[in-house]
């Protein structure tokens, strides 16, 4: 129901045409004219206002010097590359022009392309449209005098931040770099990973107003085909004045419009999305962002780091299972603390009830008000350790925590029982490796005490019934979330809450590719008199 009503008032707010699409210059094509005069009057036109624009006029020396002008935003392209491959090679004495163009102009802008510019990338355009788009790409623009055509020349520059190990998503063992804002350098680092021609990444742009490059990449072969153009389906879809990051596309294309649970896996880790491909999935790379997202996710994704497969199987499978207590402590230790201390103390030992009942014997509060409120109160201390500075943040919600727990139980609001409670589902809750899955399991937390303050235990099993069919009810871009639990198939079980050693894992997950087989099987170690010859010795 609720699900519909907000379906009903996102169709209510949508309105014919765009407001913004006046704004895109490139829409409507117009013809470059053969005058440079009126082309650089358009342009102006066009970044009126636009501080930042710079528009150099100078001679091309030929036989006849001809008037010409670049045209480039100086704080996104470097001032280097313009005057060595645009600049200085145009200036330079021309005694002789060949080209295939009509006019004079027309000439003088091939013979620039095919013997004079050095820019990795020259593009001719005859469309103000184009030229546009392509100076807001960084490009820079040559027009000539007499010429119907223009230039547009690679000089991409700007600052960027430097690659670095992500500090959301740390690892003691593997490579420490990570996604940064640009998303050629984010290309690069998974192109270094993955070396094949299969490898295809596929571009496209969302958002009227800020032209965002999206970069779709999958293994060819490995990757599901329908998966993949609905991923490129989706994204053509979305309408809106811009994207800023991945989070803004990311509920404008997955399959539930309604879930706590993150349905596509995000992660600022080149080696993780690497991981992903090969696997089958397929991958989104937002530019100026270094949040990529990865469809189609599982449910064990979100329980899986990719320092899992850098050391061995038996240490994995055992801080997998920890991870997985980690997760059920989180999610429903306070509420079984309500539930057995609120209506089925029988389950208590006598000598712990008689301890926390002599411990409780003054508060003025039950255990429910309680713990919801020392709940609450260590979510604002970490909300504050995150907006804090990093210098003082984790001081503020650790030194924080331990400071509000000791009064709180010396001036008898809460009991000591409770803080231990909160103080282990707060440590609980940072075991879990994916940050959107604990925001979820933060918030089902909530969702649980209230269901035990109700009905005690017979509530967390409602409770519990109602995420889990909730959870079997989400698909992925088409794959149930819960695979390979349901549906079943036990043969991807070699990767869940256990992982079994590489030379066993030699298929794919089956929901998410086309090609299952990963590596040749039966390539577990054997001992030198197993291989048919002698010992070392």
């Amino acid at each position: 129901m609720l699900k519909e009503l907000i379906q009903k008032a996102a169709s209510l707010g949508i309105k014919k045409g765009n407001s913004s699409e006046e704004e895109n210059q490139w829409a409507k094509p117009m013809p470059l004219a053969n005058s440079l005069e009126e082309n650089l009057q358009s342009m102006q036109q066009i970044f009126d206002r636009c501080a930042d624009i710079t528009f150099r006029e100078f001679k091309i020396n030929t036989n006849e010097p001809t008037n010409a002008a670049l045209i480039y935003f100086k704080e996104i392209t470097d001032a280097k590359k313009i005057s060595e491959y645009m600049l200085e090679p145009m200036m330079h004495e021309i005694t002789e022009i060949a080209g295939d163009g009509q006019s004079v102009g027309d000439k003088v802008v091939y013979y620039v392309r095919n013997h004079l510019s050095t820019a990795a990338s020259v593009e001719i355009t005859r469309n103000i449209g184009e030229l546009t788009k392509g100076i807001l790409d960084s490009k820079v623009a040559l027009l000539i005098d007499g010429a119907g055509t223009a230039l547009l020349m690679d000089a991409h520059g700007g600052r960027s931040r430097t690659i670095a190990e992500p500090d959301s998503e740390p690892v003691v063992r593997g490579p420490k770099d990570g996604f940064v804002e640009s998303l050629a350098t984010n290309i690069m680092l998974l192109r270094r990973r993955i070396r094949t021609s299969r490898f295809k990444m596929e571009t496209l742009e969302v958002g009227n107003l800020t032209r965002t490059k999206i970069a779709v990449c999958y293994i060819q072969g490995v990757a599901n085909d329908k998966i993949v153009e609905e991923v490129k389906t989706r994204l053509r879809r979305i309408n809106m004045d811009g994207v800023l990051a991945s989070g803004y596309i990311e509920e404008m294309i997955q399959d539930e419009a309604i879930s706590n649970f993150p349905l596509i896996f995000s992660t600022e880790r080149p080696d993780r999305v690497a991981g992903c491909l090969l696997e089958g999935r397929v991958a989104i790379m937002v530019d100026n962002t270094p949040v990529s997202l990865v469809v189609p996710c599982t449910f064990m994704t979100l329980l899986q780091a990719s320092e899992d497969y850098y050391t061995t199987a038996e240490f994995s499978t055992f801080i997998r299972v920890l991870r997985f207590i980690g997760l059920n402590f989180s999610l429903m230790l306070p509420a079984l603390t309500v539930a057995v201390f609120s209506f089925h103390q029988e389950l208590i030992p006598l000598p712990l009830l008689a301890t926390v009942a002599g411990a409780r014997q003054e508060l003025p509060f039950p255990i429910f008000l309680e713990i919801l409120a020392m709940e609450v109160t260590f979510e604002l201390l970490r909300e504050a350790g995150v907006r804090l500075p990093k210098t003082i943040g984790q001081a503020i919600s650790t030194v924080g925590g331990i400071v509000i727990g000791q009064a709180a139980v010396n001036a008898g609001f809460v009991s000591p029982l409770s803080v231990i409670v909160v103080a282990l589902t707060a440590i609980s809750s940072f075991t879990i490796p994916n940050y959107p899955a604990g925001t979820a399991i933060r918030i089902l937390r909530f969702f649980l005490l209230f269901c035990s303050s109700i009905l005690g235990i017979v509530g967390i099993m409602f409770g519990l019934m109602l995420i889990l069919f909730h959870l079997n009810s989400l698909r992925s871009f088409g794959v149930p979330y819960l695979s390979p639990f349901a549906p079943y198939s036990p043969k991807d079980f070699k990767d869940t809450i256990v992982r079994v050693p590489w030379w066993a894992m030699f298929t794919r997950p089956r929901l998410v590719n086309q090609g299952t087989e990963r590596q040749a099987p039966k390539q577990g170690p054997q001992k030198p008199d197993q291989e048919g010859g002698d010992s070392y010795q």
